[in-house]
């Protein structure tokens, strides 16, 4: 018998103070709670900053050494001010249209001048939606929200590269703002966001194939078509002119995408350790695979080759970086070297648009090859989800998943930006005077050149 009582004691106890004093299984439950970690929050902070140095200064270098002298300051200070713009608009509105629950097209208002950010608990994406919807965090909404920032930033950035050379400021100015809210934010919410249409859809995107590079390349193509070519274009010489800035770019962007990639499981765990791997991978596949193109088609590699590939490779292991494994990694980034190299230098040529810096051929054009073969090379080992799985673990049908959320990221993209531009076009005005475009952007829009 005393046995069974020593035996029995401490269930007896347990019992016996929930009774007398409940307070202790909440304390218990608090003490379950979810809680900020910090390691989590320190590599997601190291994160945003990686993903600002892409655009600053590492876009802006990037483009900027690909352009005529007359033009690089101009170039540079696209990249710098968009970058000071998206920050205010995500600010004001951004952050609560692309990332509350309001519906399953549109975020609410109620992040409005970031009103009622979580503070001192783990943000929980899509709150409010149920366990089987909402995605819990170890990070502080503060730090999610400036992550995201960073993304709405370089993404409009991007486009900038398919006019350079002839667009107003004013002009580039009203239509980056108006774009990041009317095309940014609602695709960022339809993949992104638990209640999107797109995420409803199981559409895979981890780190912005569709919101980022299909949606920015084909904004910039359809710029530059609105546009119009530079004048004296394809017979003038448009050589880029300093190739060292741009390789500088280059490698800020590769080593600033780790903290889009990885940065992009928002913890410091074995899923950010993969997406790192697979990007650096990817990235080193397609920068050999456009060299070796060129070398074969041209007779010589170039430094543009070779930096163009890098790019192209890290814009297609995008989308698939938290999902597919080392040899996904490889494929997805020889593909996307071949196809990125024949889209900005055969089809261009073909069609004869003037994609200036290849905006569509490079981040449209990757970003389609990378969300496809997401659909191709998904793993469930690296994602831990079932429903996370592509063709080659058993789900063929994530392939067609994929090409409606590609589909849906051009049509919308396509249509609001033609819309977004021809109304600027109607008030202000989109090009430069010729003058202006001749002498150089630089002296014309800003008083100022390299000498």
């Amino acid at each position: 018998m005393s046995r069974l009582f020593l035996l029995a004691a401490p269930f007896l106890a347990a019992i016996l103070a929930t009774v007398v004093c409940p307070g202790g299984a909440f304390a218990q439950a608090a003490a379950d709670a979810p809680k900020i970690d910090s390691g989590d929050t320190a590599w997601m902070l190291t994160s945003t900053a990686l993903v600002l140095l892409m655009t600053i200064p590492g876009l802006a270098l990037f483009y900027g050494g690909m352009v005529r002298k007359m033009n690089v300051l101009s170039t540079v200070m696209q990249s710098f001010a968009i970058t000071c713009l998206v920050t205010i608009l995500w600010y004001v509105v951004g952050y609560s249209l692309a990332f509350t629950n309001g519906n399953a097209y549109i975020g609410d208002l109620s992040r409005l001048f970031l009103n009622g950010m979580n503070l001192t608990t783990p943000f929980v994406l899509g709150d409010g939606l149920g366990k089987d919807l909402a995605v819990a965090t170890t990070i502080p909404e503060s730090v999610f929200m400036m992550f995201q920032m960073t993304f709405a930033i370089i993404t409009p950035a991007l486009i900038a590269g398919a006019f350079a050379d002839r667009m107003k400021f004013s002009a580039m100015l009203v239509f980056i703002g108006l774009w990041s809210l009317v095309v940014y934010a609602p695709i960022a919410h339809w993949v992104w966001q638990p209640n999107g249409f797109l995420s409803s859809a199981g559409v895979l995107d981890f780190a912005g194939g569709t919101v980022v590079h299909i949606n920015a390349g084909v904004a910039g193509l359809v710029a530059a078509l609105v546009l119009g070519k530079r004048k004296g274009y394809p017979s003038e010489n448009f050589s880029p002119h300093n190739l060292v800035l741009s390789m500088i770019g280059a490698s800020l962007l590769w080593v600033g995408w780790f903290g889009f990639n990885a940065g992009s499981a928002n913890a410091a765990n074995y899923r950010a350790g993969m997406a790192m791997t697979v990007t650096q991978i990817a990235t080193a596949a397609a920068a050999f695979a456009w060299m070796f193109s060129e070398w074969v088609t041209k007779g010589k590699p170039s430094v543009l080759g070779i930096i163009s590939g890098a790019v192209a490779g890290l814009v297609a292991i995008t989308p698939a970086s938290g999902f597919v494994d080392p040899t996904g990694g490889l494929v997805i980034g020889l593909v996307a070297g071949v196809v990125c190299y024949i889209s900005a230098t055969a089809v261009k040529g073909a069609l004869g648009y003037d994609d200036s810096l290849d905006c569509f051929g490079v981040h449209g054009v990757g970003g389609i090859v990378g969300a496809l073969l997401t659909g191709v090379f998904a793993k469930q080992v690296i994602s831990g989800v079932e429903a996370q799985r592509g063709l080659i673990d058993g789900n063929a049908g994530q392939v067609l998943v994929q090409l409606q959320g590609i589909a849906y990221t051009i049509g919308w993209t396509a249509i609001a930006s033609f819309v977004i531009l021809k109304a600027i076009d109607l008030v202000i005005g989109l090009r430069v005077d010729e003058d202006i475009e001749r002498d150089g952007l630089d002296l014309g829009l800003h008083g100022e050149a390299i000498h």
